[in-house]
């Protein structure tokens, strides 16, 4: 059986493809497209939590990128400690506890607006009239992003995530989209510091990093790496999670009546969902050493998918894994990555994914998903849905 990231096919359903290779291929080999994979969830851990033996400094697709370019603006995420280290702890001071739990009035507020245009008409596109533009309003706001601005900036970040039918290389739009992003990300930089709001990004001009001599300031290289990351992540996840939960609920109505019944149950639902149908299927990685798995080798400068799709559904950690419960309570998935690239927004993304499923709870108790209007996104590495038309029922 091949893995094969790219065919439409596979983003349909890939947990076919999982249990085959946890089965039969622990330790993968696609020669056609260049990589290894990684599909047990302890070895996903594991190699994981390796960060010096398992680079992320060439990207996290199954596409290798050239480091030089994001010289012109660094990401994390594309970095390893300890300069990894240094820019994470400037901009983890944005996800404290705190000012997460400050940030739920106004998720709500803006779930509320979203959800009642909705209720309004009896349903919709869950997708593009919720699960979409509730994150964007958040990140956007957060990192200062002027409204005007906002749904081209989403598009193209959409965009540039787009893969062709079994395709490997990244097509014309979204090179396109690359370069009008990061366009457009240098350009905020200037405004911002001409009118300053209370954003994360105008937090950050006059931040300091720590260095092995003293201080520096960021560069506006580093700035707009963390305009470009948080943008995405802030953006995707969420809302794959929730389109994805929208669909769940409706294909399980009886664990759709056990949230209804205890809405104190949401949390652990978002972490099932999370578990269930991760929205990030994979983390690629380059090994910067020969290491060697089930008994092969695989050589130094090698391409590796960390499969994190199939982890969380591996039987060897989580009973009966293809089941969908929402009181499993999965503490131990994988879907927001493990090791010092955890992700940053995690809390962010449970709050909205927490307020959101509250407030549509409320007002849809029972709701019906149209599935054969339902559309797939078809994207390197994450799985979700493009369109959900729901109604009330």
């Amino acid at each position: 059986m091949e893995l094969n990231p790219f065919a439409w096919e596979f983003h349909e359903d890939p947990q076919p493809v999982y249990r085959w290779l946890r089965e039969h291929a622990p330790l993968y080999e696609n020669r056609s497209l260049g990589f290894f994979a990684l599909s047990r969830y302890a070895d996903v851990r594991e190699a994981s939590a390796d960060w010096a033996t398992y680079t992320s400094s060439e990207g996290t697709t199954v596409e290798r990128i050239d480091a030089r370019m994001f010289d012109v603006a660094p990401m994390m995420i594309f970095m390893d400690p300890p300069r990894h280290d240094r820019l994470r702890r400037l901009v983890s001071r944005a996800f404290t506890p705190r000012r997460i739990a400050d940030l739920e009035p106004f998720v709500r507020a803006t779930a509320v607006r979203f959800l009642d245009a909705l209720a309004a008409r009896g349903g919709g596109d869950f997708v593009q009239d919720f699960a979409m533009p509730l994150p964007m309003e958040v990140i956007f706001t957060l990192l200062g992003v002027p409204d005007a601005d906002r749904r081209r900036l989403r598009e193209w970040m959409d965009r540039a995530l787009e893969r062709d039918r079994d395709s490997a290389a990244v097509p014309a739009r979204a090179l396109e989209a690359m370069t009008n992003l990061r366009a457009y990300w240098f350009e905020l930089i200037p405004r911002l510091r001409a009118a300053p709001n209370d954003g994360l990004v105008c937090g950050l001009l006059d931040a300091e990093v720590e260095t092995d001599g003293g201080t520096t300031r960021l560069t506006d290289n580093e700035i707009a790496g963390f305009l470009a990351l948080l943008g995405a992540a802030g953006n995707e996840t969420v809302t794959k999670l929730l389109g994805s939960a929208a669909v769940l609920f409706a294909r399980h109505p009886g664990e759709w009546q056990r949230v209804l019944a205890d809405p104190a149950i949401i949390p652990d639902a978002v972490e099932e969902v999370l578990r269930y149908a991760s929205p990030s299927q994979y983390q690629g990685r380059v090994t910067t050493r020969d290491v060697a798995w089930y008994g092969r080798t695989v050589p130094k400068g090698a391409r590796i998918l960390l499969l994190t799709g199939s982890a969380n559904r591996d039987e060897r950690e989580f009973p009966d894994p293809d089941r969908f419960d929402v009181l499993r309570r999965p503490e131990t998935h994988l879907a927001f990555g493990y090791g010092v690239h955890f992700c940053l927004g995690a809390s962010l993304a449970r709050l909205e994914s927490r307020v959101a499923l509250e407030e549509f709870a409320k007002r849809f108790p029972r709701y019906a998903v149209d599935e054969a209007g339902c559309v797939r996104v078809h994207m390197s590495n994450v799985q979700g849905w493009e369109r959900v038309p729901f109604r009330a029922a």
